[in-house]
């Protein structure tokens, strides 16, 4: 099974993989800006977007999947970026198979270990009734018993597409990611290591990554620089778009 892709522009390959209960829309503005250098990939990881759903999920088939991906559009290395989810696929990856990797780019993951937090936000999708709820409106009100921030519930929310004339459903497999989301905070394995450039990106307001970072990540990443982004939080491409495009572009040139 293929994953689901868009890709934008011309030159080298420039693979960008969103986090939990994300896809590949979200990064539709920065691909867009990307892409004027690059030949962009945005890519729905199993179990969200338009990508095939499967009862499987642990970053050990997240990154098989991106190499079956690489295979199937015949890239031989590319530029990697993964926020969150996205950023553990791209760690595994790269010390799976650092000859396609040319530069890595994670944005606000560590390579620790993270306990679940994502419980409230499930909760919230899992009570949407959507023989209930007949619009977008009715959803987010249904949300916000949960939810309380405005921009997580739009985020969340863009998951939602209309099956048919007057019947909505999420695009995400939320049962299994529901099952599974502790493999989310799962640390990259001990031994696991990339010795090429790599650049970790942080949210000064998000907690994600801390000064206790910076030895582990160093010791899975030798050649890794940490830059901050201001003014953001664990969002930090949504939030501040200009820093965060700037600071790759200044680390893949």
């Amino acid at each position: 099974m293929l994953l689901h892709s868009q890709i934008l522009g011309q030159g080298q390959p420039f693979v960008i993989l969103h986090g939990f209960l994300g896809m590949s829309d979200n990064w539709k503005t920065l691909g867009n800006q990307f892409a004027e250098h690059f030949e962009v990939h945005l890519v729905d990881q199993r179990n969200h977007g338009r990508s095939f759903q499967s009862d499987d999920f642990y970053y050990d088939v997240l990154a098989e999947d991106i190499k079956h991906y690489f295979n199937n559009h015949n890239i031989k290395e590319a530029i990697l970026l993964g926020h969150s989810m996205g950023g553990k696929t791209a760690m595994l990856f790269a010390s799976k198979y650092p000859e396609l990797v040319s530069k890595l780019i994670v944005a606000d993951i560590s390579p620790r270990f993270y306990p679940v937090h994502h419980d409230t936000i499930l909760a919230g999708l899992n009570s949407l009734d959507f023989s209930v709820l007949k619009s977008r409106g009715q959803a987010d009100k249904q949300l916000a018993n949960f939810v309380s921030d405005f921009g997580t519930r739009q985020f969340l929310l863009k998951n939602l597409y209309w099956v048919e004339k007057g019947k909505l459903d999420l695009r995400i497999n939320l049962e299994v990611l529901t099952e599974h989301v502790s493999e989310v905070g799962e640390a990259l394995p001990l031994h696991a290591k990339y010795e090429g450039d790599t650049l970790f990106l942080r949210g000064d307001k998000s907690e994600y990554i801390g000064n206790q970072d910076e030895a582990i990540i160093k010791n899975h990443f030798p050649k890794a620089q940490i830059t901050t982004i201001a003014n953001a939080g664990h969002w930090l491409h949504a939030e501040n778009p200009e820093d965060f495009y700037e600071a790759v572009t200044n680390f893949v040139n």
